[in-house]
């Protein structure tokens, strides 16, 4: 802390240097920030899991944790490559498993050490060093009210003639925009440039993040936005309505897997690995379903409410490997670039 206790006047020097040092060693304590935890604006907004999280981990560590905020998964880890070795982070929360490889590429990342047998997600998902907290289904939302016309599959939407209009999110900067890059890639394969020609007639706007583009759903200004099957659930038990519903398409839905991973410099750090165990229980998993609207990665302490029995199982769960993704994604975005920039 700085000091801005001053005095012009010799008389008061010493008071004034007492006084600096009580403020000091008093403000010490609360200053200190234990544990870094960078993740993504929504999970620490003030209606996200964030502050839930925080403040039962800090009753369980007795110590201050800072989350820092940047807009999205992706943007994460474009964050984490420009900070290098010289990123404050601890904790890495909020990336997805298209992702991990990449991660890791960075020499930032260190295996965790953890048992890990609590968590449950679907497929083999199995890593030394990131540690799954939830899971949900990319999906497209469909606001009921606006008349439109359901599509039944992927391919029929990318057909539609209808003249509907979609918000999706940037595969640069989001982990939903990805997540729709690589959705479309399993089912048009080397089709996919031309089915990105189809469907960019149907975009409203391309947002940098999820936050900007479903607040831009939810004020009316398109029918249909990339989101996730898990979101209904938030309109039934905070609003009461089930207006907004998660199309089931039959060629399948990409599983999104998000996790949280432990950086070399908070190897030294203890907490660290004591938050990384702290996720997996209920003290962090209570806060999932109604807070993140995802399915939580491991137990809760009490069933989740039944809006969540209500949403559409996929037919299939369409999922590339992260090495995949990782040889291939630049590739794949400049393929959608050239498409949606024309």
């Amino acid at each position: 802390m700085t000091d801005l206790l001053s005095s012009h006047h010799r008389g008061f020097f010493c008071a004034s240097l007492l006084l600096a040092a009580m403020a000091l060693g008093s403000a010490q304590p609360a200053q200190a920030q234990d544990l870094t935890v960078y993740t993504y604006d929504s999970f620490t907004s003030e209606w996200g899991p964030g502050p839930q999280v925080e403040k039962a981990f800090e009753q369980a560590c007795k110590c201050d944790v800072q989350f820092v905020s940047i807009a999205d998964g992706v943007a994460l880890l474009n964050r984490l490559r420009l900070e290098g070795e010289g990123s404050k982070a601890d904790i890495v929360l909020g990336l997805d498993t298209n992702l991990t490889h990449e991660a890791k590429a960075t020499g930032l990342f260190a295996p965790h050490g953890l048992d890990t047998s609590r968590i449950k997600v679907p497929g083999e998902f199995s890593d030394d060093t990131f540690i799954p907290y939830d899971y949900s289904y990319f999906a497209f939302i469909l606001n009921k009210d606006s008349g439109i016309t359901p599509p039944e599959s992927l391919r029929a939407l990318v057909d539609d003639q209808s003249g509907l209009k979609v918000v999706i999110m940037d595969p640069r900067t989001s982990t939903p925009g990805l997540g729709l890059l690589l959705w479309v890639k399993a089912v048009y394969g080397d089709e996919a440039a031309a089915a990105w020609e189809k469907l960019r007639d149907k975009v409203l706007t391309v947002t940098p993040g999820w936050s900007e583009g479903y607040g831009l759903f939810t004020k009316g200004e398109a029918p249909m936005v990339l989101s996730y099957s898990t979101s209904p659930a938030y309109h039934v038990i905070e609003e009461g309505t089930d207006k907004y519903v998660a199309l089931p398409f039959s060629e399948g839905h990409y599983l999104q897997i998000e996790v949280a991973g432990l950086t070399k410099k908070g190897v030294e750090n203890p907490l660290a690995k004591q938050f990384l165990e702290f996720m997996q229980g209920p003290g962090f998993q209570d806060a999932i379903p109604q807070t993140n609207w995802m399915f939580p990665a491991a137990e809760t302490s009490k069933p989740l409410h039944e809006a969540f029995n209500t949403l559409i199982d996929p037919a299939k769960t369409l999922l590339f490997t992260p090495e995949e993704v990782a040889e291939k994604r630049r590739a794949w975005v400049d393929e959608w670039l050239a498409v949606m920039s024309r």
